[in-house]
């Protein structure tokens, strides 16, 4: 960055920010929003027997999508590119909502029309994560980046929460098509920041997509997706279909190393997984998705069926778990840009994870809402250790050139792991639930309960309603305990992270150089050639 880019940037920075945080806060606030909307749209649309789709295909365009915004960034310049993700994203909101409607004809099939453009919104929102992450790694360099990667991963924590909270809220007192034109004035004024306010460097690079990869690459992951989403679900693991899909998944990606060693401009460049600390920060990433996306997602069944809670109650039980992860996401990011370490912080919040995911395993039918609380607490710490930090490593371990390719990858691989995590642990609870007395409740036995719908339980002879709770609590903590076996290989492999100087100028220096010339590179005292 030059120093004429650099004094237009940095007078921006705040506004920028500003809207960076808005676009960071749609894309993750959106699923969260729509699961809450989700009964009300099947009671409008029907279709019960694919309305998970309308979460997977937003899950699926946004996976999809990720390397391949990456790369679209470093090779066009990220400020348009960004900006096309977040008109594309709105398009696909205002369709969203507009779906099924007599603005769109009222003809077609509602729940087909909401599923295709949630792809689409997905697609949009793809390039909002990575946009934000690979922006804010052009106009700050990564001495400072700490502690403005940490705001983000602190409106990460917020939509977690803030999420099903606002959906309740919107579905109860307007309408569930209100869960997407919700963006459209938030999205339009985080555009219209982000054009005029908005100064990035630009790098020279040839422009050559690399349209086979881009192909090869979306196909294998899209199989992977739906083998997470439909293995031990739609379809026994062993079926043909799951196992066409896992052919499928193999032969593109192999198609895809392949392609990607020959072209000029790939997609994503393997040769970035040569530097030991991408390679193991990429690792790191699919382990924390893998562990919180999956765990998480059985806390609020936890809170709304053992604990009592309602709906909106659950989304407020969850304050402790951002409260720890929006706390320690702040204050690790300012300690790496005042002391310029990191390494630490992974090993540290790995350990912390792991504690707070032990501890969840410990959930019973009797632990109390302020017990269960603290656990939670503890797990948000870990995760606020870990989320920027992880980023911020990915990218200092790159070339400016691909910086967008390493933030892509990045949420690339923390999305798969979160893909697989839903399906394995999913697989795990059903297992668990359908070994325990409770079983029959839940598969068809002939048990007291059996077929139980959970809204239900209270209705129950109080001893049949201690059998059934009891089940799930001993499901939804076995989960637990398998997502602790995982969490602990994250701070060992962060043990083999090496302290890299982090670099005061957006520079990177020469793989071959020795130590000490790292270290002058990154503290911005020695010219990179």
């Amino acid at each position: 960055m030059t120093q004429e880019t650099q004094a237009r940037a940095k007078p921006n920075i705040r506004v920028v920010l500003f809207g960076l945080m808005i676009a960071m806060m749609l894309a993750m606030l959106d699923n969260m929003i729509v699961s809450t909307a989700l009964p009300r749209i099947v009671s409008e649309f029907g279709g019960v027997n694919h309305f998970t789709w309308v979460v997977t295909a937003y899950v699926l365009g946004t996976t999809v999508s990720t390397p391949i915004w990456g790369k679209l960034g470093d090779l066009y310049g990220r400020k348009a590119v960004f900006l096309t993700s977040v008109v594309i994203f709105l398009i696909g909101s205002a369709l969203c909502g507009m779906s099924g409607s007599e603005m769109l004809g009222g003809t077609g099939n509602g729940m087909v029309e909401l599923i295709a453009f949630r792809a689409v919104q997905g697609l949009g929102a793809g390039g909002l994560m990575v946009g934000v992450m690979a922006i804010i790694g052009d106009l700050v360099p990564p001495r400072e980046r700490g502690r403005y990667q940490g705001m983000i991963a602190g409106i990460m924590a917020v939509a977690m929460v803030a999420g099903p909270l606002v959906g309740g809220f919107i579905t109860d007192n307007l309408s569930w098509r209100w869960a997407f034109y919700v963006n459209l004035p938030l999205g339009g004024l985080a555009l219209l920041i982000l054009a005029t306010s908005m100064h990035l460097p630009k790098y020279r690079t040839e422009h050559r997509i690399d349209w086979l990869g881009a192909g090869l690459l979306s196909v294998g992951i899209t199989a992977i997706v739906l083998i997470t989403t439909w293995g031990g679900n739609e379809y026994d693991w062993a079926s043909a279909q799951i196992l066409g899909l896992a052919a499928l998944a193999l032969v593109s990606l192999v198609a895809f190393g392949i392609v990607e060693r020959r072209v000029v401009e790939p997609i994503l460049p393997l040769g970035l997984f040569a530097n030991r600390n991408f390679a193991l920060i990429s690792v790191i990433g699919f382990l924390l998705g893998f562990a919180m996306f999956g765990a998480m997602n059985f806390l609020p069944l936890y809170q709304q069926t053992v604990q009592g809670a309602s709906a909106t109650n659950s989304g407020l039980l969850l304050l402790p778990l951002m409260f720890g992860m929006l706390v320690v996401s702040l204050v690790v990011g300012r300690a790496i840009t005042r002391t310029g370490r990191y390494r630490m912080f992974p090993i540290v919040g790995g350990v912390v994870m792991a504690v707070g995911m032990a501890l969840l395993s410990l959930l019973k039918v009797d632990t109390g809402k302020v017990e269960s609380s603290l656990y939670m607490l503890v797990l948000g710490a870990g995760m606020g250790f870990l989320m920027q930090t992880s980023m911020l490593i990915a990218q200092n371990s790159v070339e400016q050139k691909d910086l967008g390719a390493a933030s892509g990858a990045a949420t690339f691989f923390r999305s798969i792991g979160g893909s697989f995590g839903i399906s394995l642990f999913g697989a795990i609870f059903a297992n668990r639930l359908a070994d325990s007395p409770a079983g029959s409740a839940f598969a068809g036995g002939t048990g007291e309960g059996r077929g139980m719908d959970l809204t239900k339980l209270k209705e129950l002879p109080a001893q049949a309603r201690e059998v059934v709770l009891g089940g799930l609590s001993d499901a939804i903590s076995h989960v637990f305990f398998w997502a602790t076996i995982i969490t602990i290989a994250v701070p060992v492999l962060a043990w083999f992270i090496r302290e890299i100087p982090l670099r005061t100028a957006n520079a990177v220096p020469p793989p071959d150089a020795s130590g000490e010339e790292q270290a002058e590179v990154a503290l911005g005292k020695a010219p990179v050639s």
